[in-house]
């Protein structure tokens, strides 16, 4: 039987955040005017709206995790009494009784996949909140700073520390958007259709 595998989410996350979190040179070049960078993913995981939904995630996974543990509790246990007394059963008996046992281990399934579509969509919608949030004071710092080119750090091997606008936009955001409350959201019926 399949076991849930929705942890990768928080995984993933905490990756990202180490791999970008690479040794930069120790004389990092010139400051080149008008060219400015920022980190999407530093401002999801250094913002505090970005930490409350990385936290909140943890959660409802876990969540999700007791809910179809007795399931599979249940399950396995019947699985076994069926293997250990399947000489004892006649095979229409024991035919009868693996197909109920197939019957709820694929509603499990079923219901495993919901449940892992429900936190993939509902981290995308939080993530959206908090882009939506962002995007406005990006683009402030972009012109306060007179950048005339705004690189993502993803696509850049270095940069200059100086012409990061990151810590800027997470502080404002910070202050504007503190935290994001929610729970786990049914994918809407359009979202499922797509998938």
């Amino acid at each position: 039987m399949k076991t849930l595998t929705i942890g990768a989410f928080a995984l993933a996350t905490l990756a990202a955040s180490a791999a970008s979190a690479q040794q930069a040179p120790a004389n990092p070049g010139p400051v080149i005017p008008g060219v400015c960078s920022f980190s999407g993913e530093g401002i999801m995981s250094g913002s505090l709206a970005g930490r409350a939904v990385q936290a909140r995630m943890v959660q409802l996974y876990q969540e999700v995790q007791g809910e179809l543990q007795p399931y599979m509790t249940s399950l396995e246990s019947e699985a076994q009494q069926l293997q250990q007394s399947a000489a004892t059963l006649s095979e229409a008996d024991r035919n009868t009784r693996i197909q109920a046992l197939q019957t709820r281990d694929r509603e499990l399934q079923q219901l495993q996949q919901t449940r892992a579509n429900e936190l993939r969509y509902t981290q995308a919608v939080q993530a959206e909140a908090i882009n939506a949030a962002a995007q406005p004071i990006v683009i402030a710092v972009y012109q306060e700073r007179g950048c005339g080119v705004l690189l993502n750090d993803g696509a850049v091997g270095y940069i200059n520390p100086a012409m990061d606008i990151t810590a800027t936009v997470v502080q404002r955001l910070d202050a504007q958007l503190p935290t994001l409350s929610f729970n786990r959201m049914p994918v809407p019926a359009q979202a499922q259709a797509q998938n």
